[in-house]
């Protein structure tokens, strides 16, 4: 027999009602004030890349999950000519997100430019591979053998120069007297290569880029390996930590047909902004970033690389409150 529950008086209907109903009320104000009352409006700005290179197309198809994760938010696309310029662009208010690889994020502390001690980070993305690209009968087996020769460093306010030269010198060469230098990037270095203007380029970028996977569509080319630089790279000073041994696989690329993987060096992207951006709105976008690696992926792969357990090791900056305030939201 089930029991009989004692039923109220009208007075005592109405206090409990009451009672619940501010319960109810203060747990709503406590949400609120927690996770604010509305996803963030106004505008944001993203400096990105090259139009060619893997940058430009995270941020394009970023740009889709941002509006619809936040409707009211206008999100404007910046191009940039890589990480220092995407960091010229965001310390002085230009951009209020970008990308940069920490190795350019460490060498623009280190230089103290303007605006250093700002940057706080959002996530550690996916990682660069740094690219020799030759002709398939090309000569040349090691960068040690760029000697003489027309090479693409890339533009000089981009990451891809500043490995560059730094892979140039570990190699044991002088960057300005030993090669012909041809500053442009990965926009121009593939049409070089094609016509003949050219004996290689360097490119920093994630796997596959698109224009090298175009040029391998026109042009028989092969990857170098970098693998001997790794020691000689790590000498170098403190700033190459960043560097790690790393390994393009077969199907990188599958228009090149290569028969085994290359040995290279890769860096890790970040995801960053200013100290001063807004806790709700880091914390939104890097939302945003996390949900949207399944998606991006299918058409960057490179972004199928982004991960919650690796996100935060973002060295050498230290993390926004509002995108700490992320993963602490979502720690199992």
């Amino acid at each position: 027999m089930v029991p009989r529950l004692p039923r109220l008086g009208g007075r005592r209907a109405v206090r409990a009602g009451a009672a619940a109903a501010l319960t109810l009320a203060l747990f709503l104000w406590w949400l609120v004030s927690l996770h604010g009352t509305s996803a963030p409006t106004g505008r944001l700005s993203f400096a990105t890349g090259v139009p060619t290179g893997v940058y430009a197309k995270y941020g394009d198809l970023l740009k889709e999950d941002l509006g619809h994760d936040m409707p009211d938010l206008e999100v404007r696309l910046r191009g940039s000519q890589g990480s220092l310029d995407n960091l010229q662009q965001l310390t002085s208010g230009k951009a209020d997100f970008t990308l940069a690889t920490a190795d350019s994020v460490a060498t623009y502390q280190d230089r103290k430019q303007p605006g250093a001690e700002g940057l706080r980070a959002c996530a550690r993305l996916y990682d660069d591979y740094i690219q020799l690209v030759v002709e398939k009968e090309s000569a040349v087996r090691s960068a040690r053998d760029l000697k003489g020769l027309r090479v693409g460093v890339g533009t000089d306010d981009s990451g891809v120069q500043l490995i560059t030269r730094r892979l140039v010198k570990a190699a044991g060469l002088d960057f300005d007297r030993d090669i012909t230098p041809v500053r442009v990037g990965i926009d121009r270095m593939p049409g070089l290569l094609e016509n003949g203007e050219l004996d290689a380029f360097f490119w920093s970028g994630g796997l596959p880029t698109n224009a090298v996977s175009a040029l391998g569509r026109r042009l028989s080319i092969r990857l170098v390996q970098l693998g001997d630089l790794v020691g000689p790279l790590h000498a170098l000073g403190p700033e190459t930590r960043f560097y790690r041994a790393a390994v393009m696989p077969v199907d990188a690329y599958p228009e090149l047909r290569a028969s085994q993987s290359v040995k290279t060096i890769a860096v890790a992207n970040l995801l960053m902004t200013m100290d001063s951006a807004d806790p709700e709105l880091a914390e939104s976008v890097t939302r945003s970033v996390m949900n949207s690696r399944d998606r991006i992926g299918q058409k960057v792969h490179a972004a199928q690389k982004v991960d919650l357990r690796t996100a935060i090791f973002t060295d050498p900056l230290n993390l926004h409150k509002g995108a700490r305030r992320y993963y602490l939201s979502v720690k199992p």
